[in-house]
């Protein structure tokens, strides 16, 4: 004879045992969804603070002309040195910046904190003083530059080399915390795993955490390059604004501003273009929430 007590026969399907409080709580956590007034205000407030300015560029842009504004020789040129320049910078910053962050987070460097605030430092830092900086270090009367001017005839301000090395110093930082924080996430066993094989230290980073690391070390030179390719303060001060050699585009929409204000809004949607895209291709890995 079955066991008519047995809670899988309860007529109520087992919600009996859920108890009086099952729906108290559920009306608890309806009424913890609700936003306070005085919070929502505020955050609405925040939202078109941040918002207005974007859809003022998109309603006083130029629709009418902007074919026009964005196949003018001036607008072709600063686009194209800005992705040169900000590619190379990327590049730059790959090559310096992936085994600098391996540094910081496989070995006990001594120090590294406070190699760690230094290396992070170009992120707080205004860009202006990082231009000063890096001409009273690289200028021709600066402490490296001198010897580079009089050594070898090498000059870097104000040419576009010096447009990417202003542009590679503010961007870097972004791709090393990017890679230092995928090697802290990496396990360091299959590393270990590859030295017990026989491999190098060299060969191990090459064939096991390069690949473990890909998707961080991607997703910083994403940011990197974003930040190169919008980068004016430093490049300004330390490579100058001259048409067809260091005026990107951010240099190319100041300058607009006294003279075409419509080719600076043109040059200015490019620009936020870009930065939606690369926000779009980094959503899975920074924007997601829970």
């Amino acid at each position: 004879m079955p066991r008519t007590g047995h809670r899988r026969g309860h007529p109520d399907g087992g919600r009996a045992s859920q108890g009086p409080d099952g729906p108290a709580r559920r009306r608890g956590r309806r009424r913890s969804r609700r936003v306070p007034v005085t919070l929502l205000l505020p955050a609405l407030l925040g939202l078109a603070f941040l918002v207005l300015p974007l859809v003022g560029l998109l309603v006083r842009a130029p629709w009418s002309s902007l074919s026009e504004q964005l196949t003018s020789p001036q607008v072709w040129e600063a686009l194209r040195l800005s992705l040169v320049c900000a590619t190379a910078a990327t590049g730059v910053s790959l090559v310096l910046g992936v085994p600098l962050a391996w540094l910081l987070a496989r070995t006990e460097l001594p120090g590294r904190r406070l190699v760690r605030a230094l290396v992070t430092l170009p992120l707080v830092l205004p860009p202006v003083v990082g231009g000063v900086a890096l001409l009273l270090v690289l200028g021709r009367r600066g402490i490296v530059g001198s010897w580079l001017d009089s050594a070898f005839g090498l000059t870097l301000p104000f040419t576009t080399t010096g447009v990417v090395i202003a542009e590679a110093f503010v961007a870097m930082p972004f791709l090393v915390i990017s890679v230092e924080g995928a090697l802290r996430a990496a396990d360091p066993r299959y590393e270990e795993a590859a030295a017990t094989l026989g491999a190098s230290r060299l060969t191990a980073f090459r064939r096991v955490t390069l690949p473990l690391i890909a998707p961080g070390i991607g997703a910083g030179a994403v940011l990197a390059w974003a930040r190169a390719l919008g980068e004016f303060g430093a490049t300004i001060t330390f490579a100058g604004n001259f048409p067809g050699r260091t005026q990107t585009m951010p240099l190319a929409v100041y300058l607009a501003m006294e003279s075409d204000p419509e080719a600076a809004i043109a040059l200015s949607l490019v620009l936020l273009v870009v930065s939606i895209a690369v926000l779009a291709g980094l959503r899975e890995r920074w924007m997601s929430a829970p």
